[in-house]
């Protein structure tokens, strides 16, 4: 993006001034601002569900087969390791440069934090309550859905949390494909050493993760109810 001249542009973000806050760039590109954040928003979403949905999976397999644990949490960690330009560089033959390539690179790097605090979550439910399930009548399937999982859920939901305004943070790099939400503007304010652009495009990411992880904070509660009772 080339910054407006002191001819045909807003005074305060000419190349003369270049100032950091700037009312008139806000007003000017809002509809650049909000499409970038919609993109953010829909890509972090996208990719935490499907880490989630790879990762509830995987955390029940190296539980009910201890053997298979250190297998599930190493290939997780490693993944972690892996330098996101890389990651996005392996996937790109199978999916394009499209957001495919960040989506699934991103729900590959929740998978350390969502399978380890789900095995955390699931593994702080007490015995007595599990074999006082299991007295009722209960089978695996019902205990977990009934017990295991509600008992568990503050656990979960807190690493559900940390993977979230993670992934809001990873997703600004995908702007080395063409989709970083916000990213994008960061990188293209950079290159132009655009003020206005890259101090609306920081700010907006961390109020994204900070409404996101309050967000999920008040659907704990919500979910929790217990939780809220026995604190008090």
């Amino acid at each position: 993006m080339t910054l407006p001249t002191a001819d045909t542009g807003p005074a305060c973000y000419v190349f003369t001034i270049n100032d950091w806050i700037c009312g008139d760039y806000y007003r000017d590109r809002w509809s650049e601002l909000r499409d970038a954040t919609v993109e953010h928003l829909w890509i972090t979403a996208v990719a935490v569900l499907l880490g989630l949905a790879v990762a509830v999976p995987l955390a029940l397999l190296a539980r009910r087969y201890p053997r298979f644990e250190g297998l599930v949490l190493g290939a997780t960690t490693m993944v972690y390791t892996v330098p996101s330009l890389a990651m996005f560089s392996l996937l790109v033959p199978f999916t394009l440069l499209t957001a495919r390539t960040v989506i699934i690179g991103l729900a590959l790097y929740s998978l350390t934090i969502l399978v380890r605090q789900m095995l955390a979550g699931l593994r702080s439910v007490p015995d007595e309550v599990r074999e006082a399930a299991a007295g009722l009548g209960y089978g695996s399937l019902r205990m977990l859905i009934r017990i295991e999982l509600p008992l568990a859920l503050p656990v979960i939901m807190a690493g559900l949390r940390v993977a979230t305004v993670s992934t809001v943070a990873l997703t600004t790099i995908g702007s080395i494909v063409g989709y970083g939400g916000l990213g994008n503007l960061l990188a293209s304010g950079v290159d132009t050493d655009f003020k206005a652009q890259i101090l609306a495009a920081s700010v907006l990411c961390v109020l994204l993760a900070v409404v996101l992880d309050l967000g999920l904070l008040g659907v704990q509660r919500a979910l929790t109810p217990w939780a809220r009772m026995r604190a008090a």
